[in-house]
């Protein structure tokens, strides 16, 4: 195969990536876009979830699927990137098992956000917030969890990228989701509390991938000429 066919492909399984970030930040705008006024111990449940209708909060939901199906194709893709079986193995094993949070996390909160808005439409103000934050409460082990196990890939991901055991040079284990979120995320305690910053906020880890896939297919791109 041709060096140019070679980037092609490779660039298409990026677009892949991207298109599920699309999708992921779709969602996650969706579930929370609103006024940020709140009055409970957890910020996100705020005015503007409350008027989320039951409709805009299952479409958040189904926005989710086709995302993780898109990343899943382009972050198994990207052990193509991989010199070293050993190493591709390994990253193999832990993307795979880095998938599994994904949808638990997403449901996780969907489910909070479409009962706290529930029962206040219902009058229930009280009881949302009570029943709100208790499932919250009980099932909050779920996010660090979850969280570390998505990681671990893009830990893994930097440490063979400096290693030497991809195609990138050493300088490209700084294009990584993690730090790229850190970056963006001190970006946030600029901004405006707006509706924007919150749902920005939302989405952060699906735009910090968006970004990683970008500067993927810029390299590659300059690469080839």
């Amino acid at each position: 195969m041709s060096r140019e066919n070679q980037n092609k492909k490779w660039i298409l399984m990026l677009l892949t990536g991207i298109a599920g970030c699309v999708f992921m930040s779709a969602s996650d705008w969706t579930m929370i876009y609103g006024d940020t006024f709140y009055e409970g111990k957890l910020a996100w449940l705020t005015l503007g979830v409350a008027g989320i209708s039951p409709q805009r909060n299952a479409l958040a939901l189904l926005l989710a699927l086709p995302a993780v199906i898109f990343y899943s194709i382009a972050l198994v893709g990207l052990k193509k990137f991989i010199q070293c079986e050993k190493q591709k193995k390994i990253y193999l094993g832990l993307t795979t098992v880095g998938m599994t949070p994904w949808l638990a996390i997403h449901l996780f909160y969907v489910m909070i956000l479409y009962l706290f808005s529930w029962l206040i439409s219902g009058g229930n103000k009280e009881l949302a917030y009570g029943a709100s934050e208790a499932l919250f409460d009980q099932f909050m082990w779920i996010i660090p969890l979850g969280e570390v196990i998505m990681l671990l890939p893009f830990v893994y991901w930097s440490v063979i990228v400096l290693k030497k055991k991809t195609v990138f040079p050493r300088i490209m284990a700084v294009n990584n989701p993690v730090l790229i979120f850190v970056v963006m995320k001190a970006i946030t305690y600029i901004l405006p509390d707006k509706p924007f910053r919150l749902a920005f906020l939302n989405g952060l880890m699906s735009e910090s991938m968006a970004v990683w896939f970008i500067i993927f297919i810029v390299y590659i791109q300059y690469r080839k000429n």
